[in-house]
């Protein structure tokens, strides 16, 4: 687990890091670091500034879509530099969580097409 004054380190950025509060272009370097901080559980908003980037970038990261291969040299680089956390974190990919459910999930209640029609009895 990480400290605050550690986390405010951190997002102070490296000297190495080629998009430390720059808002440049993110390196393949960076999205191992950056998957390696989703790991230690670092807020979002410290990676942010930190690379001075907009948040789509992260997830762009996180779901592969950019740097592919990202996560399996961060998975490499994780376990060489914190070998006691390896059983305690997870591992498993980004989830993206809806923000609506799905529209088959639950049918229209009041659409006519789904309404049984009433038996009508005839009056004489």
């Amino acid at each position: 687990m990480l400290f605050d004054s550690q986390v405010g380190r951190w997002a102070d950025g490296l000297p190495g890091c080629a998009a430390a509060g720059k808002g440049g272009p993110l390196s393949e370097q960076d999205a191992i670091d950056i998957w390696i901080a989703r790991w230690l559980r670092v807020r979002r908003r410290d990676i942010l500034v930190r690379y001075g980037c907009d948040p789509r970038r992260l997830y762009e990261i996180w779901e592969q879509h950019r740097f592919v291969g990202s996560r399996d040299k961060a998975l490499a680089c994780f376990r060489a530099r914190y070998p006691g956390l390896t059983d305690r974190v997870d591992f498993g990919p980004h989830r993206r969580v809806p923000r609506r459910p799905p529209p088959d999930l639950q049918p229209s209640l009041f659409e006519e097409s789904r309404l049984p029609r009433p038996r009508r009895e005839l009056r004489r």
